[in-house]
């Protein structure tokens, strides 16, 4: 059972910063990618910003040149620099772990291992 736990929300003035972290009972390496994802009352889960095992890295417009995101292969863990923020970054923010295998029938198959969420308030 993989489990993912986030740390690090908090309440935090607009144009201030916060890294989040995730931290998983199992090497990360097996995991195909992981990233963040963010989810607002009324709206659907969106990804923030993704790290896969080959080391590329994907950002969501809104987030580009603010947020960062890496890998600490080392202590399983999954960061999320987050600066200048805005009242629009506030948000629950999930932590996401994504494995891809072949299945018997040479499909692939996959599975998403989630986190709790961790809230960012981002107010004055």
């Amino acid at each position: 059972q993989v489990h993912l736990v986030e740390s690090g929300g908090g309440l935090v003035l607009p144009g201030g910063s916060l890294t989040l972290s995730c931290v998983a009972n199992k090497t990360i390496r097996s995991f195909n990618s992981m990233g963040w994802y963010r989810q607002v009352p009324g709206a659907q889960r969106e990804l923030v910003a993704s790290s896969s095992i080959r080391g590329t890295t994907n950002y969501d417009d809104s987030v580009k040149g603010r947020f960062t995101i890496s890998r600490d292969n080392a202590k399983n863990r999954l960061d999320l620099q987050m600066s200048s923020l805005t009242l629009e970054d506030t948000a629950v923010y999930y932590c996401n772990a994504h494995e891809e295998w072949v299945g018997t029938d040479l499909e692939t198959l996959t599975y998403d291992y989630w986190g709790q969420g961790t809230l960012v308030t981002v107010s004055s």
